[in-house]
């Protein structure tokens, strides 16, 4: 599949500066106007402010919309969605984009699947847990508290063992809540229950995004989906619906996204063996109670061992980047 060109990327990508100007009206406007618009409003203003807020996170760890790295960086200090801190999200989502790994239980940041051999541990409630999660309500529900509590345990293990990338990262992170601290003190109206309930429910629908992103396939090329959705969600996930573009062209900024794929449809397709859904209505009428894939991993044995294919596919680079 030949490289995209985009012109200009070596400019300022003013349509992902206007995403991150929406962001931070958004939130201005659900926590100084609570009194005005009432809990519904300005809990749905935040809920949704927070959930694209977190896609533009993810475009900035990927280069956008500055080619200067402190500039993006700066873009999205103020920790908004308060629970990953953004330097820890940027080293796992590059380390989850080598593609060969995808979904490995132990490579793969982001995988959702266990090693069957530690399945094999579990005792039934965790199990049944774990099962819930891999419906679309469960991981709406219980999905965000999962992630969370696993990855915080993951961090505090190594920094207790001496990492200092890590320790720094939380450092960081916490100049960033002080920031929304301080936007409290001097000017928010809205109740602290309210913001860190819309906190997880904007958690709750960027797990939406992520419920099926990945399959365990033999082939690394076939492990990530398209959903051709074109409504509210994929806007707000910023065209990462189309995943198995992103993961092709990782640099590629989201408003590119949509018009390179709709050109190249069959090429797509053809590519990630038609793994693709046409909507997210589709996907919740398909597995809002039932689990999409099983926990344990299908392509490992049970004792461990690695049996998936960990075919390396070409990615594409956008010139300039």
């Amino acid at each position: 599949m030949a490289t995209p060109a985009a012109p200009g990327l070596r400019q300022i990508e003013w349509p992902t500066v206007f995403i991150a100007v929406l962001c931070y009206t958004g939130f201005a406007l659900s926590t100084t106007t609570y009194d005005v618009i009432g809990p519904w409003g300005s809990g749905i203003l935040l809920a949704l402010s927070l959930t694209l807020y977190s896609s533009l996170n993810h475009e900035v760890l990927h280069g956008h919309p500055f080619q200067n790295t402190t500039l993006n960086t700066a873009l999205v200090f103020p920790a908004l969605g308060l629970a990953i801190p953004y330097l820890r999200f940027r080293d796992t989502h590059l380390a989850h984009h080598h593609d060969p790994a995808l979904t490995d239980p132990y490579d793969d940041p982001e995988s959702n699947f266990i090693d069957p051999a530690v399945w094999a541990r579990w005792n039934l409630p965790r199990r049944a847990l774990y099962k819930w999660n891999n419906t679309l309500l469960g991981r709406v529900i219980v999905g965000p508290a999962i992630s969370t509590a696993l990855f915080y345990k993951q961090d505090v293990m190594a920094i207790l063992e001496g990492n200092r990338s890590i320790r720094e990262a939380y450092i960081f992170h916490a100049g960033g809540l002080a920031c929304v601290g301080i936007w409290w003190i001097l000017a928010a109206d809205m109740p602290v229950w309210l913001y860190l309930l819309c906190a997880y429910v904007s958690l709750s629908v960027l797990k939406i995004r992520t419920f099926l992103e990945h399959r365990a396939h033999e082939k690394a090329r076939c492990r990530s989906v398209i959903i051709e959705d074109r409504g509210l969600l994929s806007f707000l996930f910023l065209k990462n619906n189309l995943h198995a573009v992103h993961h092709a062209f990782p640099r590629m900024p989201w408003y590119q996204l949509q018009p390179y794929y709709a050109a190249r449809r069959a090429a797509f397709l053809e590519r990630n063996g038609g793994y693709a859904y046409r909507s997210y209505r589709q996907i919740a009428y398909l597995f809002l109670l039932k689990a999409k894939d099983p926990v344990p991993h299908s392509l490992w044995d049970g004792s461990g061992a690695r049996t998936i294919d960990q075919e390396t596919p070409k990615q594409g680079t956008v010139p300039g980047q």
